[in-house]
């Protein structure tokens, strides 16, 4: 409980703390000040948190940079998208399928890509990656190129994911499930053995830990979670599209979880809350500086992104102290 409160006291602490109460009353605060469309870039930021956080198991604390991490909220999407155009809208069915199906897509590819090491795991998972989207692009049954109009999964009697506020509240918390399941796996012998072997296989398989089958976990656990960040995308727009798991949303998440801090808790969230600000926000500032200047706005986001990997490589995480691991 002393190391809670003194971890409060930080600006660190702090931040977090602020930024989850904030978000965890917004639809309140879009309720009261009439701007309903902040609840719809809330609730993106939210999901895409739990995506950047799945992305951060195998990156931040496995050191595999893993370049088609959005087949996964593909995969959970289209699960999803399917059971829905079969007429399945129960979401007590369709959920837990499309965590399966992303399970057991992650431990085959898993078995393949881990097995390689540097440009070639970041390859070979780009490949397969690719080899979904493609997939789901020749699915003409389920709209191809075009995508798909969804009907969201249903919770007769407990939520309905057509309330906004709800889903909303629903993302939430199932954020801060992820986060707390996140800080357990990473504190525990799991997670130690994960980092030892980030930073020396060698040495860990040496001391007899089998690395392979602990990163093979890891990257089943990361591919459920992508998958539930899928769901969720799927029921937010009621549709699901091929530009879910395009390589371009796999470097976006890539950007977030460098933008937030490598391997840190809650450096995903700090990079999914800076990327989607700068997204919204920054366009319109532009325009009002020359009018279609907020077309260009990655070129003043992308020298952004190399001051943060220039002089805090920490990210924004390494920017509210040093951390305390």
């Amino acid at each position: 409980m002393a190391g809670l409160l003194s971890a409060l006291r930080t600006p660190r602490g702090i931040v977090t703390v602020f930024l989850l109460l904030v978000l965890a009353v917004l639809p309140l605060l879009t309720q009261a000040f009439d701007q309903r469309y902040l609840l719809s870039v809330s609730t993106r930021i939210v999901i895409w948190s739990i995506a950047a956080v799945s992305l951060n198991v195998i990156l931040g604390y496995g050191g595999l940079v893993s370049f088609g991490h959005a087949a996964f909220l593909g995969i959970g999407g289209y699960a999803v998208g399917i059971l829905s155009a079969e007429g399945f809208e129960s979401g007590w069915l369709q959920w837990p399928v499309a965590i399966l199906v992303a399970v057991v897509w992650a431990t085959l590819i898993g078995a393949l890509s881990l097995r390689t090491r540097g440009v070639y795991f970041i390859m070979i998972t780009l490949a397969f990656a690719q080899l979904v989207y493609y997939l789901s692009s020749g699915l003409a049954a389920y709209g191809g190129d075009d995508g798909l109009n969804i009907s969201r999964s249903r919770f007769p009697g407990l939520i309905d994911l057509r309330d906004k506020a709800a889903f909303y509240w629903l993302c939430f918390v199932l954020l801060c499930g992820t986060l707390w399941f996140c800080s357990r796996l990473v504190h525990s012998r799991f997670g130690y053995v994960l980092r030892g072997a980030k930073s020396n296989e060698l040495r860990m398989t040496a001391l007899g830990f089998p690395v392979f089958r602990y990163r093979l976990v890891a990257f089943a656990l990361a591919g459920a979670f992508g998958a539930l960040a899928g769901i969720l995308l799927a029921n937010d727009g009621a549709y699901i599209s091929p530009a879910m798991m395009s390589w371009v949303k796999s470097g976006d998440l890539i950007v977030i979880v460098v933008l937030g801090g490598i391997g840190a808790l809650f450096g995903p969230l700090y990079g999914a809350v800076a990327f989607f600000v700068v997204e919204e926000f920054l366009p319109p500032l532009l325009d009002l500086l020359h009018r279609g200047w907020g077309e260009y706005w990655q070129i003043v986001f992308g020298p952004l992104l190399v001051m943060i990997a220039l002089y805090a490589r920490g990210g924004i995480d390494s920017l509210l102290g040093r951390r305390r691991d």
